[in-house]
């Protein structure tokens, strides 16, 4: 909104029109060179009623936004370039993400993952008998015993008890989550017999970091994922 009265200012009443004729301010262009001046602001602050920094301040604000706006130069036209026909480069980034190799899976075994997954999510936390009571068990799971275990007979309000029904497919059963075969090496000959496309590798805990760099390295040369790489 272009200002052209001082009233068009927002916050400013009629009757600040004739307190700021006293000061000697009678237009917009007065108004906007006196906000310019710290003494000034101090004065009109003063003498208009009703009229605080905030408001000053929105109308120095909105007086600057009324400042014609350089125009921009136009961009120039832009120049043909003729094209050669070239195999397309492929840039490398350094340090850049490496996509991490996937295995190739059957439709079933997909959708077996897919319903794992699913399975798993609902799956409920067990935990041994009593192991709220007695800080000593544990919350591993064991098999509740004895004949007045009421979470043996599945008594109500009852913790849930390990049982067939919440296994998943078994088909997928004991796959990576990315769906790979694990096979666990400790050196770099245990790599010969990997089959990429459906199997993966995890080191040994037991390996210290030189064989386990040569490994990574040997792994990186046969197209061999490594679970548990280093970096």
């Amino acid at each position: 909104m272009s200002i052209k009265t001082l009233t068009d200012l927002t916050g400013l009443k009629a009757e600040n029109v004739e307190e700021l004729a006293q000061i000697g301010i009678t237009d917009v262009a007065g108004l906007k060179e006196a906000l310019s001046d710290e003494a000034k602001v101090k004065e009109v602050i003063k003498n208009l009623s009703g009229v605080g920094p905030k408001t000053v301040e929105s109308w120095k604000e909105a007086l600057s936004d009324e400042a014609p706006k350089a125009e921009k130069p136009k961009a120039a036209a832009p120049k043909e370039v003729e094209v050669v026909d070239e195999e397309p480069a492929t840039e490398v980034f350094e340090g850049g993400y490496v996509v991490k190799a996937k295995p190739e899976l059957s439709k079933e075994t997909t959708d077996a993952l897919a319903v794992r997954a699913i399975i798993s999510g609902r799956r409920p936390a067990f935990k041994r008998q009593e192991w709220f009571r007695y800080s000593k068990l544990g919350e591993k799971w064991r098999k509740p015993k004895g004949i007045h275990s009421k979470m043996k007979r599945q008594l109500k309000r009852r913790p849930p008890m390990v049982d067939i029904g919440f296994r998943g497919p078994v088909s997928v059963r004991g796959l990576h989550p990315s769906g790979f075969e694990e096979v666990l090496v400790y050196n770099v000959d245990g790599l010969e017999n990997i089959d990429p496309k459906v199997q993966a590798v995890r080191i040994g805990g037991t390996v210290g970091t030189k064989k386990r760099i040569a490994i990574e390295d040997r792994a990186a040369e046969l197209g061999i994922r490594v679970l548990n790489r280093m970096v």
